[in-house]
């Protein structure tokens, strides 16, 4: 772990950069490097004299384009020039501890030019992407080889005022300003570069069930023309919505949203029959992407209702798929959430008493419920085969493995996941810190500082993309070195309803 001063190396161009710089990281190796990096031998010889330290390059740019403003600073993804495109794979990571700092933050691509850019040219290099341009940044990488480095710049000037507008002036002030607030994210920046090794538990990402649910709708909007709506979202992951949204997919919480007669796509986590009867009161046209495996669920809840039984259902108050079970039988079915639950409950017949579970609990979870009722309640039966399915059971697993050989273990999903934020419990009753992330912007160098080794998975619901850019963004701190933990195959596949398939 790098904790030292003298393991983080800034270069800034100007000396004014190097003075703000310098104030804001108390001291430490700020290297003024020149206009254009003609004081290139300076940065040469602090990294000889600093051989393992991390590199950023700080200084202020022109923004390209209008939604940046003087002070916002701007962490590169990449860095382009005329002799090619240099990758900058942990920005996101610096990008995300700059705002937890309270500072305006945009993350992309910058161009380096050798000359002052004006419009109409600042114009034409928006157009490919980029958002700011400086003219050393590039030059300076290519001092820096293949270190960890960073570059972030703050903005002076903008595509409306130039840098011979008046407010050339008070944006250079909002510049260096915020250049002085950077170095505390730098340090941590810094202290967490270093060589690791990812272990990745396998099984992981997205389960049949998913993949089942998420091919629908795609073939809904390669048949139909936008929009195709969904009850709910398909799966519990916002980068899944998003992606289906940009395509022309609606995500609406009720069917009173969606106009008669439209197509309605029910999502992964199933529904109740009043939902069901709704739908065919206003003459939409259904599709059905309910997991097989939560279909079973509901089948056996519809099973033990008639047999006259009390049904206790274990799983989690307000989850989609709770409520749609609960909906087969509601005057019948009980939920229970935690052992602790299970003293105050009464019913009809002790001796006609059933129990089923949601899908995506942790099992030990489930079980201390399971054995918390059957000391109540010795009659109880349970389903016929576990109703948590295989694929939440072998990524726990897999996570259980994988935990027990790293400092951290990092889940990919969203919060309202449930089959991940189980994950992340998993690890942590193995004694391992554990964090759920959404994206890769949601990484906390803090988690990593100490971090040799790194357990990643995903939840069911979560796209391989998530981890693929969670290990390209580890890879920007230094080398990585990925071992796979595979603790079970999966061959589930579960075929596609008839509105869908290939005619």
């Amino acid at each position: 772990m790098n904790t030292q001063a003298e393991d983080l190396v800034v270069v800034s161009p100007l000396m004014l950069e190097v003075s703000s710089v310098r104030r804001g990281l108390g001291g430490g190796c700020v290297v003024r490097a020149g206009p254009h990096a003609r004081r290139s031998r300076r940065v040469e010889t602090a990294l000889r004299q600093h051989p393992g330290a991390a590199v950023a390059v700080a200084g202020v740019a022109g923004a390209l384009v209008h939604d940046l403003r003087p002070g916002d600073l701007v962490v590169a993804s990449e860095v382009r020039s005329a002799q090619g495109t240099h990758h900058c794979r942990s920005a996101p990571l610096l990008a995300a501890a700059l705002r937890k700092a309270g500072l305006t933050v945009h993350m992309g691509p910058m161009v380096e030019s050798d000359h002052v850019v004006w419009q109409p040219e600042g114009a034409r290099l928006a157009l490919d992407g980029a958002i700011a341009v400086d003219m050393e940044s590039a030059r300076l990488l290519d001092l820096i080889g293949s270190r960890p480095s960073v570059v972030v710049r703050a903005v002076v000037d903008t595509p409306s005022r130039s840098l011979l507008h008046p407010a050339t002036v008070p944006g250079g002030i909002a510049a260096l300003s915020a250049l002085r607030e950077v170095g505390p994210s730098l340090r941590k920046w810094a202290a967490a570069t270093r060589d690791r090794t990812v272990l990745l538990a396998g099984p992981r990402s997205f389960c049949a069930g998913v993949e089942r649910a998420v091919e629908i709708v795609e073939r809904l909007l390669d048949r139909h023309a936008p929009p195709v709506y969904v009850r709910k979202q398909i799966v519990h992951n916002s980068r899944v919505v998003g992606d289906l949204e940009r395509r022309g997919a609606v995500f609406v919480e009720e069917l009173d949203e969606v106009p008669e007669n439209a197509t309605v796509v029910f999502s992964a986590h199933g529904v109740s029959p009043a939902v069901r009867e709704d739908a065919s009161r206003r003459r939409l046209d259904v599709v059905d992407a309910t997991c097989p495996l939560v279909s079973k669920v509901h089948g056996e809840a519809k099973r033990f209702a008639r047999d006259g039984d009390t049904v206790f259902l274990i799983g989690h108050a307000g989850h989609e798929e709770v409520e749609g079970t609960l909906g087969e039988a509601p005057d019948r079915t009980v939920l229970v959430e935690r052992p602790e639950d299970v003293a105050d409950i009464e019913v009809e017949d002790p001796a006609r008493v059933s129990y089923l579970m949601q899908t995506t609990l942790a099992m030990d979870e489930a079980e201390g419920v399971v054995t918390a009722l059957r000391q109540r309640f010795p009659a109880l039966r349970g389903p016929g085969s576990d109703d948590i399915c295989y694929a939440t059971t072998n990524r726990q697993d897999a996570v259980r493995v994988v935990a027990r050989d790293s400092d951290v273990v990092l889940v990919a999903g969203s919060p309202n996941s449930s089959n991940s934020l189980r994950l992340v419990e998993v690890a942590q009753r193995e004694g391992t810190p554990a964090y759920l992330v959404d994206d890769v912007g949601e990484l906390d160098l803090d988690w990593l500082a100490s971090a040799g080794t790194v357990g990643l998975s995903a939840g069911a619901s979560a796209p391989t993309v998530l981890v693929d850019e969670i290990v390209d963004a580890l890879a920007g701190l230094g080398a990585v070195q990925v071992r796979e933990r595979t603790t079970a195959t999966e061959t589930v596949n579960f075929s596609l309803p008839k509105e869908v398939r290939h005619r």
